[in-house]
């Protein structure tokens, strides 16, 4: 039985630079519709992404756990700077569970607000919120390479389904499959996909992610790829083992070949 060839795709740090995005989004949402008492956003805050944020963002997997992280960045007291990020960052789901318990917050709730903030932004002006994800067009070109080749692309993202199509259309990229944080783990899909496809690599920034497609037996013969481009842990680029592979921009048309 011959498969149909796929190429997988994460979204966020791989195809763009959602960083400004993710930093407005969950700021709105804190400022218009999380009930906190402990938070006073500062307009300013709009104009440009703190440290602390950045270097706290390869160990997101969630959206939801971006409006936590902003949360704590905006207190008034003891606010999460870039001096005590490393703290933080240590205990990184331990401090957001607990972020939750203290709030009587669930992460469900968290992401609705996010998806919220998100469709608030696109409905008042979808031009400006467009404009905060910059794209990587190697990836883009690498991605219309493919389909070129009749090898189809598909992208498994955390972000919401609706979020990714409409940048993408902008961006005038028409996967074949689109999955969002709606439709389960990036590790089900992709059990699901190779059912019926011959996946030839995933392109993903999340070395774990990586890690468990690898570590699982439905999945382990996936290439796997892990973008430099990302939005990396300063240790993720070494240590790799051989199965899963370090690939740069200027280095993704050599994909092509496999």
């Amino acid at each position: 039985m011959s498969f149909q060839k796929i190429f997988l795709f994460d979204f966020d740090g791989v195809i763009v630079d959602g960083m400004h995005e993710y930093w407005n989004s969950s700021l709105l949402a804190c400022e218009k519709y999380l009930n906190s008492p402990y938070i006073s956003v500062d307009q300013n805050l709009y104009k440009t992404v703190p440290n602390a944020f950045k270097k706290i963002r390869p160990w997101v997997k969630y959206g939801w756990e971006m409006i936590l992280i902003v949360h704590e960045i905006i207190k008034p007291e003891n606010p999460l700077k870039n001096h005590n990020k490393d703290d933080f960052i240590n205990n990184y789901h331990q401090n957001c569970q607990r972020i939750l318990n203290d709030n009587y917050w669930n992460s469900e709730d968290l992401q609705k607000i996010l998806d919220k903030s998100r469709k608030c932004q696109i409905d008042n002006d979808f031009e400006s919120w467009v404009n905060l994800h910059n794209p990587y067009f190697e990836v883009i070109n690498f991605m219309k390479e493919l389909q070129k080749r009749k090898i189809k692309t598909g992208i498994i993202t955390t972000k919401g389904k609706i979020f990714a199509e409409k940048i993408l259309k902008q961006l005038n990229i028409s996967p074949e499959f689109i999955y969002g944080y709606e439709s389960g783990t990036k590790i089900k899909i992709a059990e699901e996909l190779s059912q019926t496809y011959e996946i030839l690599g995933f392109l993903e920034d999340r070395k774990k992610t990586l890690i468990d497609i690898k570590k699982n037996s439905e999945t382990s013969h996936i290439p796997c790829f892990l973008a430099d481009w990302g939005y990396l842990k300063e240790l993720d680029r070494f240590n790799l083992s051989n199965e899963i592979k370090l690939i740069k921009l200027g280095n993704l048309m050599e994909l092509v070949a496999i």
